[in-house]
């Protein structure tokens, strides 16, 4: 067969693999597998094995199960509620000043965790009864949640980027100082929206009432300090040992799933129970992403042997307008792609395929990888399979009376930000490369 006619098989295979819920790991090994035995590349599995071995023992990817098991811990530290209650006392006066508020602890709390079921769970439980007490649109207030729960998987320390860094050959610590400014403005983005949409209809996001935020402003300030002041240094601990150069990411996290365990001792919430379920889980997550990562370098290792990755550059390369009209091809193709396959997929099938493109086109690989991850993003939000809406989904309460249609007209203005914040990277590039040229090396 002709490598056009390949690239088609094992691509449609894939999206066969995807729709029928067949697991995405075994689906891909053996999609590579029968590839390999009929094109008649005899030795290709073996060497695709050995490969997937190099995933297995990869030094960067450590970082992956100890920044997994930072976050799980930090959901058992009583983080997330202390900002909670400080931001209602200093937001809460305003229109949608808690939905705003849930877009920041995000924010906050994506500095921490990195893992976006942990987000979401903690946002939806704390902030969302809130919300939804108070009189806040359900459309509103569900949005809220899934967008600012959702950073964890862009704000370092993402595993996104831990696991992208190995697979595209790039720093991870760099990924990480490329996309704390994206992260942050795009918070902006979602906390402006809130405001702008509900100081114009009031009854979207209405006002705490006063008796509820009263507070000496001395006991407003201490629990603003209190709420901020440990994820701050948990922040400082990580991020800073990596931009000064201290630490490279992998011991970075280390330093990070200690200071999480210390933070739980802290609030008198350890012990050897929630030592042993957290390592459990982090084990479990951790597993889980790298058996998909060996079935995906069996797939992306054949599919590059048989000619795929020079038919999909050809056909990208050949768009109109240039490197930004094939730029704009990658963009959407991943946009599609994360309706339908989780974002670990993606980034092992499809990062070793569009990386080269990306450097061919000219493009900073530094920047072109976090515009990648803005770009997933969305794939959290969009449906069918939109990971921020099942993970809210699951743990809502019949009496709270939300519907899967509040959460999906809910995050639909959220996902048109993350278009419009990939316009402003795309016109200022210098807010994702700036960070990453002032690193200590």
């Amino acid at each position: 067969m002709s490598p056009e006619v390949l690239t088609i098989v094992m691509l449609s295979s894939v999206m066969v693999v995807v729709i029928t819920g067949f697991p995405l790991a075994f689906g891909l090994a053996g999609i590579a597998l029968v590839s390999a035995y009929v094109a008649g590349l005899e030795g290709i599995p073996a060497l695709l094995y050995f490969d997937a071995w190099g995933i297995l023992t990869s030094y960067p990817f450590l970082a992956a199960p100890l920044f997994i098991f930072m976050g799980l811990m930090l959901e058992r530290s009583g983080i997330s509620e202390r900002l909670f209650g400080a931001m209602h006392v200093w937001l809460g006066g305003l229109s949608g000043g808690l939905a705003m508020s849930t877009v920041l602890i995000g924010a906050i709390i994506a500095a921490c965790v990195g893992v976006i079921g942990a987000s979401v769970t903690m946002l939806g439980l704390i902030a969302l009864p809130a919300m939804l007490k108070r009189g806040y649109s359900k459309e509103i207030s569900t949005g809220a949640v899934c967008a600012g729960g959702s950073l964890g998987i862009l704000i370092p320390p993402s595993i996104m980027l831990v696991l992208y860094g190995p697979t595209a050959g790039i720093s991870v610590g760099k990924l990480f100082m490329g996309a704390i400014v994206p992260g942050f403005i795009l918070a902006g983005l979602y906390a402006a929206y809130i405001g702008i949409r509900c100081g114009i209809k009031p009854q979207l996001g209405p006002p705490a009432l006063a008796e509820e935020r009263a507070a000496p402003m001395h006991v407003k300030f201490r629990m603003l300090v209190t709420g901020l002041l440990p994820p701050l240094l948990l922040i400082l601990a990580v991020l800073g040992s990596i931009f000064f150069g201290i630490a490279p990411p992998t011991e970075a996290a280390a330093v990070g799933a200690f200071a999480a365990v210390l933070l739980v001792v802290a609030n008198r919430s350890f012990s050897l129970g929630v030592l042993k379920q957290t390592a459990y889980e982090a084990m479990r997550v951790t597993a889980f992403a790298l058996l998909i990562a060996v079935g995906a370098k069996m797939f992306t290792g054949t599919f590059m042997c048989l000619g795929g990755g020079h038919v999909i550059k050809d056909i990208v390369l050949s768009m109109p307008f240039g490197r930004w009209g094939a730029f704009a091809v990658i963009m959407l193709i991943l946009f599609i792609l994360g309706m339908f396959i989780d974002w670990i997929g993606i980034v092992f099938v499809m990062v070793p395929m569009v990386t080269p493109i990306g450097a061919q086109l000219g493009f900073d690989p530094v920047w072109f990888a976090v515009m990648i991850c803005v770009n997933l993003q969305m794939s959290f939000m969009t449906p069918p399979f939109a990971y921020a809406i099942f993970f809210l989904k699951g743990i809502l309460k019949p009496e709270w009376g939300v519907e899967t249609m509040h959460m999906i007209r809910g995050v639909i203005p959220f996902i048109i930000l993350v278009m419009v914040s990939l316009g402003l990277f795309i016109a200022w590039p210098q807010l994702v490369l700036w960070l990453p040229t002032k690193m200590i090396r």
